[in-house]
């Protein structure tokens, strides 16, 4: 079940990602929209979507963990 849900965000979070920086390359350079800038903003975003989703959502620094008996 943590996985699924784990991958559910990822996957939103990629696809938000690559939309969102569509929009602002588009907007700031005035670039036609391409399968080679999909490509290059697709690689841009996949990391970001890990390091978001794995570190910054999943980190608890002063989360202790229960012992149990």
């Amino acid at each position: 079940m943590k996985r699924g849900r784990l991958l559910e965000f990822f996957i939103i979070g990629v696809v938000m990602g690559i939309a969102e920086d569509l929009i602002a390359v588009s907007a700031s350079t005035g670039t036609l929209i391409t399968w080679e800038v999909i490509g290059i903003v697709t690689l841009v975003a996949i990391p970001f979507a890990v390091i978001s989703e794995l570190v910054v959502d999943h980190f608890k620094p002063f989360h202790k963990k229960k012992n149990k008996k």
